[in-house]
């Protein structure tokens, strides 16, 4: 499903705006490129701008603006890099967009207590930078250098989820302003708490719609001594991800191991310069000590071999790892690359991980019977994959059977106990899916939401509709 155009749009008026000049003063925009730019992510959905734009510096400008929307009942749509997958940034019902890039100072490192303070703002990369010389790093990786905001509210994963976990796990704390403005911090600094309603784990992957968040306290972990990555092809699909079911069954603790199917490498090899086979492809990554990590790699060797798997390429020194995992976070490029002037269209879905190779399996299936150009690729580690559709959306017939086949993998992976959509979040994309997946629960969710944002003013349209 496409994002339709703001649906009963608000008109600002000269005195809201000079409202709002007079807690940003000049860091605000109606310029139409800028709007157009906020109103849009990475996803194939359409730019829907809001109608005013305002670049944030602090906790407390923040809640002076979504004071000053709250009275108007002027919707708020928080912004972070803009490289969301389900149309979440879009202005649905206009209003003013919070531009967060800004907030972009690490504010404390706790070395000895394992967690970091920042601003939503702060990309992953960047801290990550910024902790090198502690020894320290944060290890969630979307592939995107994604701000950590962003990355909270879409409760964001990525390759090293099947050691580290997601957001969900590493998010200790936030301050979070609410829909009248008020600023809540979640919770302490401490590792486990019985005090409560847990107020973290309801604002992680709330996409904007219950408040804003302008601070996040997240877990480090230390550098681990040694790190080896290896690429190893399969002779089809069921091979591979037979591999990776028994990995994880006889609890060998990979890093990182990602599927990409023989469509996909097709496309990486293109477009990364690589020479892989091409055949469904592992790509694992072990972290520990040297002997750790040769005992992991020599325990997942003899189980690729039990499953006909090709030679494993090594790759072991850090420049060599890096231009690998960049081939892989790039797969969204490379399989655009393979139909020019094409669009594409991300889409994700998680099974529990004795379902994954028949999900995947039919999946592949139904995407070769409607004649569809699709790579698969999958953080299968934790159940994950995705889809690539690489589509004409000016084509009805072919648009027709991309959202069949869509609909029938989400539909699929809900049957068999999974969710429609692993880590790119519910946005507008996967918004009609949410009664199948959860039911009467889903009322209990649309009750929350009307109890914290009775004006529903914060990013209206996504996750529940009202």
């Amino acid at each position: 499903m496409q994002i339709s155009p703001q649906t009963n749009p608000v008109s600002l008026s000269d005195e809201f705006l000079e409202e709002l000049r007079t807690v940003v003063e000049q860091r605000l925009s109606t310029a139409d490129a800028v709007c157009f730019q906020h109103g849009k992510d990475e996803s194939w959905h359409a730019s829907v701008p809001p109608d005013a734009v305002v670049f944030a510096h602090s906790t407390d400008e923040v809640s002076e603006i979504v004071k000053i929307c709250a009275r108007h009942k002027i919707p708020v749509i928080p912004y972070g890099t803009g490289t969301s997958l389900e149309g979440h940034v879009g202005a649905l019902h206009g209003g003013v967009c919070i531009d967060l890039t800004e907030m972009n100072e690490i504010l404390t490192v706790n070395a000895e207590d394992l967690d970091v303070t920042v601003q939503p703002g702060v990309r992953r990369k960047q801290l990550n930078e910024h902790l090198r010389d502690t020894g320290l790093f944060f290890p969630i990786d979307p592939g995107a250098d994604a701000s950590l905001g962003g990355m909270t509210a879409t409760r964001a994963s990525g390759t090293n989820a099947v050691r580290y976990g997601t957001m969900r796990e590493n998010v200790l704390s936030m301050v979070v302003v609410m829909a009248d403005g008020r600023i809540i911090r979640t919770s302490s600094r401490s590792k486990k708490s019985s005090a409560g309603y847990d107020l973290t784990r309801l604002f992680v992957g709330s996409e904007g719609t219950l408040g804003v968040i302008t601070e996040i306290t997240l877990r480090l972990y230390g550098i681990p001594e040694a790190v080896s990555a290896a690429v190893c092809p399969f002779p089809d699909l069921e091979s591979a991800v037979n591999t990776v079911i028994t990995t994880i069954q006889c609890g060998i603790p990979v890093a990182r191991i990602e599927l990409m199917d023989e469509v996909q490498m097709k496309a990486l090899n293109a477009y990364s310069k690589f020479d892989y086979p091409e055949q469904p492809t592992l790509m694992f990554e072990f972290h520990g000590t040297e002997a750790g990590v040769k005992e992991q790699a020599e325990m997942v060797g003899d189980i690729a071999d039990d499953n006909n798997a090709g030679e494993f390429q090594w790759a072991t020194k850090a420049e060599e790892r890096t231009k690998l995992w960049q081939g892989r976070h790039d797969s969204y490029y490379a399989a655009m690359a393979l139909r020019p002037g094409a669009k594409g269209m991300a889409t994700d879905v998680c099974v529990p991980i004795s379902r994954l190779a028949e999900c995947i399996l039919e999946t592949r299936k139904d995407i070769d019977e409607q004649e569809l150009l699709s790579p698969i690729v999958g953080h299968v580690g934790d159940g994950n994959f995705h889809c690539c559709f690489v589509m004409d959306p000016d084509d009805p017939d072919e648009m027709a059977r991309v959202e069949g086949v869509n609909k029938r993998m989400v539909m699929r992976a809900i049957e068999m106990g999974g969710t429609c959509t692993g880590e790119h979040g519910v946005g507008i994309g996967k918004i009609d899916y949410l009664v199948a997946e959860h039911g009467e629960a889903l009322s209990v969710m649309r009750s929350m939401k009307i109890a914290l944002d009775p004006d529903n003013i914060m990013n209206p349209g996504k996750i529940i509709k009202l």
